[in-house]
């Protein structure tokens, strides 16, 4: 099983500088992937109920920094040589194709293969408003995009015609650095997010906050099942997923919310989900400052990752 961290891209910590060390750091000590998340803007009320976490607010207040995840990664291709860059995930609805996929294709080479295409519909309201982009219609234009990006990707001459996007015979190139093309994870939880993963993903990125291995892996079976009736072939579909953890210095309670506990709690929980299948596991280390965040990050590194791995 592989392991990556979440950057530092929104509150205080955001900078530069903890961005290129967060990420170093993270390579140095054995993280096969970092991630970067998603936000364009941040309306100063949110309304929309929060699905990640139990209180239902979005932790990140908007008078707080939150880079631009495209920017960090291309900015992290040149200061990393080994580690995975991840996107988790990139809100498709907010972007044209044509103008992102340029972005990411640019990003792939020059980290000579290693981007990893997390995307997602999304889910605050206010920010599409904000992005006159329809709401209910978030999931139809991602799935538009994705269509699209197949050409783009594998094609000379490309010409679409969508309810969204329109191209007529198109050239794109570069095509990607990694064959035969950027691995594109889906996030997303409920059965539209797995029907377009069994469609369009070389894997299922779901996030969890509260979460069994056991309903993970009925998630993923529903997945599997969506490649099967789209014509795919099902052994082609990886398991990965997004987890918050926090590491105590004794047992903690029977955990339920997320990881949180010792490192011996933490790490049988995490050998649950690798017994169902889960390959990859992007970590979010839940300690608001950043010193001790990065302490957590070293530690986990060097008295779990030689038990995991």
């Amino acid at each position: 099983m592989k392991f990556g961290v979440f950057l530092p891209v929104s509150g205080r910590a955001a900078s530069r500088k903890t961005l290129m060390q967060s990420a170093q750091q993270a390579e140095a000590l054995g993280y096969d992937s970092v991630w970067a998340a998603d936000r364009l803007v941040m309306p100063w009320k949110i309304e929309t109920t929060y699905p990640y976490s139990r209180e239902s607010t979005f932790i990140v207040p908007p008078d707080r920094p939150f880079f631009d995840t495209l920017t960090c990664l291309a900015f992290l291709a040149g200061c990393t040589e080994k580690v995975e860059l991840g996107m988790s995930v990139m809100v498709l609805p907010y972007r044209h194709p044509l103008h992102w996929a340029r972005i990411a294709t640019t990003i792939d080479q020059l980290a000579t293969g290693r981007l990893i295409l997390g995307v997602g519909v999304g889910w605050m309201e206010e920010e599409f408003a904000a992005m006159n982009v329809p709401f209910k219609e978030r999931g139809k234009i991602a799935d538009e995009q994705l269509t699209l990006l197949k050409q783009l990707w594998s094609e000379e001459h490309i010409t679409f015609h969508g309810k969204y996007y329109q191209a007529k015979d198109i050239a794109f190139l570069p095509k990607p650095y990694r064959k035969p093309r950027v691995p594109i994870w889906v996030g997303g939880e409920g059965q539209y997010a797995q029907r377009r993963a069994g469609q369009f993903g070389d894997a299922w990125f779901p996030y969890f906050v509260k979460i069994t291995p056991t309903d993970l892996a009925a998630g993923f079976a529903n997945v599997r099942a969506e490649a099967k009736k789209a014509g795919r072939n099902p052994d082609q579909i990886q398991l990965a997923c997004c987890l918050p953890v926090e590491l105590m210095e004794t047992d903690g309670p029977p955990i339920t919310e997320y990881l949180k506990g010792s490192v011996e709690q933490v790490t049988e929980r995490l050998r649950q989900f690798a017994a169902v299948g889960v390959v990859h596991i992007g970590l979010q280390f839940m300690i608001p400052h950043y010193p001790e965040r990065q302490e957590q990050i070293e530690r986990f590194a060097k008295e779990a990752l030689p038990i995991l791995k």
